[in-house]
């Protein structure tokens, strides 16, 4: 890659963002990240996920609030090649109770930084979008091709909502917009809420843990190395001007096998507690990715059994920063 290229990574101090940060930073791009550090978890687990990151010399961390379009428009420079936007109030079950406010980061923020890539004649714009779109849908695999989308959430809504925003921009100002659909993404710096990161602490701590509904929904569960693969190759997507993309795994793992593979990779077993089934929740996820392979290149390479081991190796170690190395290391400029 060409070393003078330059990203703006939104949500970059998160669990995916981070991960993707290493990646470009290894291959040589310039990087600026803007997080306003959310209290939906603290602030520290962020600060570990980017301790690294801070000391390069192509990295930059800005820190300002994606509602707030006037405060984006004078921090943010001019130059970027592209922006991936990760950056959302994230969380089915947190969304219902605040759907208002969901609407205002992921809806109302969405829109202000496509705003500035018109302005700022950005061409190529990453979406961070969710399988949550697809609600209630029996027919499985999902394919992007099924338009009758139902989400049954307020956070799956924002998502759609931000898919559409997309296709009015790419449409009137040219802005090659690519929404990644993104399926049960886990692995190390998985945030402390989801499923697998929470049961496994709970399961470390010999505490039970909650289990809504008989454990047959399935998930599509998606290793973070996978995800970042599909991440950099939309970057460089040249083939059309809009594009909605499952990144998945293209298998399901029922909520009990997922137990199961916990207390294998843990050695510890699982206490469960028996709750009712939750509003927002779908009982599958289930990913088609031929759009993937074919446009680029996607191919997911780790099982469920291997990317838990890695996740439970990393809870076990303390939680190190892990980042990959990162060549270059120089006082932040």
């Amino acid at each position: 890659m060409n070393d003078t290229r330059r990203a703006l990574v939104t949500g970059g101090a998160g669990f995916i963002g981070s991960h993707l940060v290493d990646a470009l930073l290894v291959n040589g791009w310039t990087v600026d990240v803007l997080d306003n550090f959310d209290p939906f978890y603290a602030r520290d687990i962020k600060e570990r996920n980017i301790a690294s990151h801070r000391l390069h010399r192509r990295y930059c961390l800005i820190e300002a609030d994606l509602r707030d379009g006037e405060a984006l428009q004078r921090a943010l420079p001019d130059g970027y090649d592209v922006i991936v936007h990760l950056a959302a109030r994230a969380g089915v079950r947190p969304s219902i109770a605040d759907p208002v406010g969901y609407q205002e980061v992921n809806v109302r923020g969405t829109q202000n930084l496509l705003e500035l890539a018109r302005g700022r004649g950005v061409r190529q714009f990453v979406f961070g979008s969710s399988s949550s779109v697809y609600g209630v849908n029996p027919r499985v695999p999902w394919s992007e091709d099924d338009h009758v989308l139902q989400p049954i959430s307020p956070y799956a809504s924002t998502k759609v909502s931000g898919e559409l925003l997309g296709h009015v921009y790419s449409h009137l100002y040219g802005i090659r917009f690519i929404a990644l659909r993104l399926f049960t993404v886990y692995g190390p710096r998985q945030r402390p809420d989801l499923a697998i990161h929470k049961f496994a602490r709970r399961m470390l701590e010999g505490k039970s843990i909650p289990v809504y509904g008989t454990g047959s929904t399935r998930r599509d569960y998606t290793f973070i190395d996978d995800i970042v693969s599909g991440v950099l190759a939309a970057m460089e997507y040249s083939g059309s001007t809009y594009e909605v993309i499952n990144l998945g795994n293209n298998q399901t793992v029922t909520l009990t096998e997922m137990i199961g593979g916990l207390e294998r990779a843990l050695g510890v077993p699982a206490l469960i507690e028996r709750l009712a089934e939750q509003p927002g929740d779908v009982p599958q996820t289930w990913a088609n990715i031929e759009r993937a392979a074919r446009l680029l290149g996607y191919k997911p390479t780790t099982s469920y059994a291997d990317g838990v081991k890695k996740f439970a190796d990393w809870l076990r170690a303390g939680e190190p920063n892990k980042a990959r190395p990162v060549p270059e290391n120089a006082p932040k400029r």
